[in-house]
This record gives structure tokens, sequence and C-alpha cells, in this order.
């Protein structure tokens, strides 16, 4: 249950916003009338995030607000405010504070504000489990193994987590590289200052920009106010950059001046902004290769890996199989209402013959789907779905080239047995095009059915078919809408 916290002295309308967009069960509301009511219900019970309005009777929002950073900087704020200049809520998130809303509130606005500074909450507070066993309580993301690599990954966390130096995590798509840079840094000095995740591969260039480093006003279409971007908002704390092996050149050398001279502009700005933050980047690439090739700057390459981790892939991880198989089927077997407990031989058999390409995250995914068509308290093997042996993405957004061979495809089917080699090549031709359309178009189904010369509807037709689910921006989202 998320737990969200109004301070506001409005008496009846900005509340009844705010429970509307946030029912019970899934979520708690409390509200506080004043800054001191509000800060005495924090240090009571403190809340997954706050709404803060700028005006309040007996202390300024910004007072307040400067009081729960002290308690805890990890609460994100959002600041709730009646005047459109809203200079106060931009110099607020100059600060650290999540963002800024108008009133009146606008419910959907409201609802995908607060439920991603929910989830910025849940990230930065959740503990990252690390074990060589199965723990007694059940933490979503937990990394567990005791092959001689893992113990490898837990002691160069213990090395480096205290260090203030860039930190590079390297390894397949779905090893659990976020869960790492969690743990780097809750065991880190800046673990009370705020943590904050970004995708470079999952956001389109021009948004990108915008994310880490903030606009100005008018500084392109559509910016119609001004914008505080990862840099500034997490001032003081940790930023963790996925995938950082995608992001486009120019982004590359902007980063760089960051991580050289801590400072920056916005887009479409001239002020120079000064900042302190620990980077953690995370790719599945071969940086070192891609620097040859000149598709990622070598200067980039030797700021961002001053200390590098390697997590191995499922397939290399030895007895960790069994191990991960019961923490995910205990866990699954409560969110989904089944009594499993035990695991037959010969399903494990099957599960330890599979490579995992898809690594942790596949595994998930399969014991899911197996737990849905399972009855009783042993997992059989007829409950597993189908293991083809071939990669799984379940996010359109993270295919890669390296993970589509053509030719490969055709000389391992071209036999005088092959019957569907012109369909099945079609197939996975349809999968990278429309993984790399959408990946171009931040989600945008409409903009990427225009882009192929086909119908929206045949576009989600093929989606449907492939399996492919899509992972949106927000403006792709309302221009979906």
């Amino acid at each position: 249950m998320a737990h969200v916290l109004l301070i506001d002295d409005d008496p009846t309308i900005i509340p009844e916003q705010v429970r509307q967009a946030f029912r019970s069960p899934n979520h708690r509301v409390q509200v506080a009338g004043t800054g001191a009511d509000g800060l005495a219900r924090i240090q009571a019970d403190a809340p997954d995030v706050i709404l803060l309005d700028l005006r309040l009777p007996d202390q300024s929002g910004l007072e307040v607000y400067e009081k729960i950073r002290k308690f805890d900087a990890r609460i994100p704020v959002i600041f709730v405010t009646i005047a459109k200049s809203a200079e106060a809520a931009i110099d607020a998130m100059k600060r650290g504070a999540y963002d800024y809303l108008f009133k009146p509130l606008d419910l959907s606005e409201l609802r995908r504000t607060v439920g991603a500074a929910i989830e910025v909450s849940r990230r930065m507070r959740e503990p990252a489990v690390l074990a060589d066993h199965v723990p007694d309580s059940d933490v979503e993301g937990a990394i567990i193994g005791c092959c001689p690599a893992m113990r490898d990954v837990y002691k160069s966390i213990g090395r480096v987590a205290g260090q203030n130096v860039p930190v590079l995590i390297t390894g397949e798509s779905g090893t659990g590289k976020e869960v790492i840079a969690r743990a780097i840094y809750q065991h880190g000095e800046r673990a009370k200052a705020p943590f904050l995740a970004l995708n470079c591969a999952a956001i389109p260039e021009q948004l990108l920009e915008s994310e880490l480093f903030g606009h100005e006003k008018g500084a392109f279409t559509g910016a119609d106010r001004r914008r505080i971007g990862k840099f500034e908002q997490v001032n003081g704390g940790t930023l963790f950059l996925d995938e950082i092996g995608d992001m486009p050149a120019a982004l590359q050398a902007k980063l760089l001046r960051v991580l050289q001279e801590q400072a920056f502009e916005r887009v479409g700005g001239n002020e120079t902004i000064h900042c302190d933050v620990r980077l953690i980047a995370a790719t599945h690439r071969d940086l070192t290769a891609w620097s040859a090739e000149g598709k990622f700057r070598p200067d980039l390459y030797y700021r961002i890996s001053v200390f590098t981790i390697h997590l191995p892939p499922l397939r290399e991880r030895g007895e960790d199989l069994p191990l991960l198989v019961r923490q995910f089927i205990r866990r699954f077997s409560r969110e989904l209402g089944r009594e499993i407990s035990e695991v037959a031989p010969e399903s494990l058999a099957r599960l330890r013959a599979y490579s995992w390409p898809g690594n942790i995250r596949e595994l998930q995914s399969v014991l899911k789907q197996a737990l849905l068509q399972a009855s009783g308290s042993v997992l059989l093997p007829t409950f597993l779905p189908e293991l083809s042996g071939k990669l799984d993405r379940p996010d359109c957004a993270e295919s890669t080239d390296e993970e589509f061979r053509l030719e490969a495809l055709i000389q391992e089917r071209l036999s005088p047995d092959a019957d569907d080699l012109y369909a099945e090549t079609h197939r996975e031709v349809d999968r990278v095009l429309l993984s790399q359309v959408l990946k171009f178009t931040g989600g945008n189904q409409h903009q990427a059915a225009e882009l192929l010369g086909i119908a929206r509807q045949t576009l989600r037709q093929k989606l449907r078919e492939l399996g492919l689910h899509v992972t949106q921006s927000v403006e792709a989202t309302e221009a979906d809408s």
C-alpha cells in the first residue's frame, strides 16, 4: 500500500481530488492542514510521497521542504502551486524536489506524476538483496547466488560502495544490473540522499537530453514551462543510467563535461548549473569494442569505468538456478494465489537444460507462466511453457542488433526438412523492424504506423502476434490517446 501525504490548508477540494485519484486499498492518503502538522506526521510515519502546497498558514512550503530534506531527503516531494509562474516551485526543484503541479489539479497528470514518484521512492527504499542463500523474506528483484562469479560481485560492491567514484556495471540484458546499482547506493555514503534511474535506450534522443539536463521554457515546440532534469533533481545523490551504450553521441559529449566539471546548461538556456552527483552506469554492450568502432566516446568510457562490475549470465551461474527457482516460486505463488511449495526433479532438470538467453528476467516470466497453469503443491513439467531457446524479448525497447542475426537464422533453418522458412524469416524481420521503429517513436503507435505505412490496427495485430510489449514515454502516451 502506497502512503501519500498531502500538506495543504484547502479543507475540501484538493484533498477530495487526491483521495479520488488514489483510492484504497492500493493507496493510503493522509491530509495535514499546516506545515507543523505535516512535519509531525512525517516523523511519526514517513510517507512514500508528499504533495506540498507552497502557501501554508503557519510557514512557507519552502521552509517545510527544507525540514523534510533534513529529516529524509529520499522522500519525493511534489509541490502544488496556484501561481502560474511557479518560480518558488522551480527553485525548490533546484534543491531536489521531485516535480510541481498547478491548481486546479489535473487528475490524469496527478496520477502520472505521483505514480512515478512512488516508484522512485520504492527503488530508493527497497533493500537490494544480495545473498548466497534464499532469504526468509521476499524482495522484488533480489539477486541471489553462491557461485564464484556472484561472490566476486558482492566483494566488488563492498569495495566500491563507500568510494565516490563512477561505477560501470556490465552484463547481458536481464541479469539484474539495477539491483547491483541500488546495492552500491544503499551501502554508500549517499544512502540517505536521492537515487534516480533512467533507461537511455527507452527514451527517444530528442527527449533524453531534456530528461537528463532539463530545458527552459520555449526551448522547443511543446516546452511550455521550465523543466528540471535528473542531474538537478538528484543533486547530492546518485543517478543510475541504464543502457548508457545506447546514448546518442551528442549527449555523450555533454555527459562527459558533467563528469569532468560537475556543470551543465539546460536545453535552450545559457545558465551554468553546478551539481554534485555520483554516476552509476550499466550496459549490455561491449563498450571497449564500441569505442574502437567510433560508436562510443573513448574518453567517456574511461570516465565511467573507473570501477567495473561484470554480472555473469544465468547460464554460467551453476547451482544458483535452483536457489533462484525456489525464491521466485515462493514469491510468485503468494502473488498469484497458488500453493506450489515444491519443484519436481524433472521440472528442475528441464530448467537446468535451458540456456536462458533472457537471464533472470526470462526465468521470472517462465515461472509465472508455469504457476498460472499449475494446480496442487508441486510444479510439474507439464506446467512449464515451451522453452525454445530463442531470446525472450519482454520489452521491445530492449531489442538490439546483437540479438538478431538474419543470416545465422537462415543458415540454421536451411535444410531439406525446412517447410516454413519464408514465414519464419519474415516474422523475425517484423520483430526487429517494429521494435526499432517503436523505439524511435518513443512507443507512439500512431506515429510508428505512419512511418511503416500500415494501419494502426495492423500494427497492433502484429505486436500481439509477435508477443511484443510497448514501453511508452509520457509524450507518446498522450499523443496516442
